[in-house]
């Protein structure tokens, strides 16, 4: 596989594709349920592994969209090139990354079928939102504590120092590309949007997911599932249901 995607579950009977933006601090291994999910549903997943965490450990984080955005669409593209329809997902963080690959494919004419947006407010209003203090420089105990806030009943595994060395600086350099990012208004997409929002996020409220549909000019969906931020995992049937009717 490529430096930048992981393919956990090949198959040369696929009759999708889809590509897949961990959320800050994440890594591609975020995405192996919905991988195999996927892949029973006849569409093979492609997990993002950005710079700086497990397998990339040792190379500098990334803190610029366009650096993944670059990255992804060289590798992917050199790689596959079979003419399979392509879809985009990306949950929080992921989120940005993922539009802005759609806008290139698009500019580029050879635009992804849909785009899968989860957990993360229009990449037109300001970030951070107002009441979020900025994280680009915070602390570990801030940046802990922001952990504890989204994971909920997962936070237990950050008690782990070992585990908080290495997720720490990751998570740190990817608020910093969140706040370094700067949304240029644009044509609207010509591919479908579909947005999906936890009922429960303490971070990303409802009105503001739905504020993706301007960023679009085909249909757009907004699905409200129950959860928190990690709505995703909680949720997986209903989110593996969304994506295969769309891709």
């Amino acid at each position: 596989m490529s430096k930048w995607a992981r393919c956990f579950h090949p198959s040369r009977q696929a009759r999708a594709r889809l590509v897949c933006f961990p959320h800050a601090g994440g890594s591609a291994s975020a995405y192996h349920l919905l991988s195999a999910g996927l892949a029973e549903a006849g569409v093979q997943a492609l997990a993002v592994q950005y710079p700086g965490r497990q397998d990339r450990y040792r190379e500098a984080c990334a803190e610029r969209v366009e650096i993944i955005v670059d990255a992804v669409l060289r590798e992917v593209s050199a790689a596959y090139g079979d003419g399979l329809p392509l879809g985009l997902f990306g949950h929080s963080m992921g989120a940005v990354p993922a539009f802005e690959t759609a806008r290139r494919l698009e500019k580029e004419g050879r635009g992804p079928v849909a785009l899968f947006v989860s957990g993360r407010q229009a990449p037109s209003l300001p970030w951070p939102p107002p009441g979020m203090p900025s994280l680009r420089d915070a602390d570990d105990d801030v940046l802990v504590r922001e952990l504890k806030l989204l994971s909920g009943d997962t936070a237990a595994a950050l008690e782990h120092p070992a585990l908080l060395r290495l997720a720490l600086p990751a998570l740190r350099a990817d608020y910093r590309m969140l706040e370094n990012y700067a949304y240029a208004p644009g044509p609207r997409l010509s591919c479908p949007v579909v947005a999906l929002a936890g009922d429960r996020d303490p971070q990303v409220a409802v009105d503001t997911v739905a504020r993706w549909e301007e960023e679009t000019q085909a249909e757009f969906e907004l699905r409200v599932l129950p959860g928190g931020h990690f709505f995703v995992d909680e949720q997986l049937p209903q989110v593996l249901k969304t994506i295969t009717s769309r891709i």
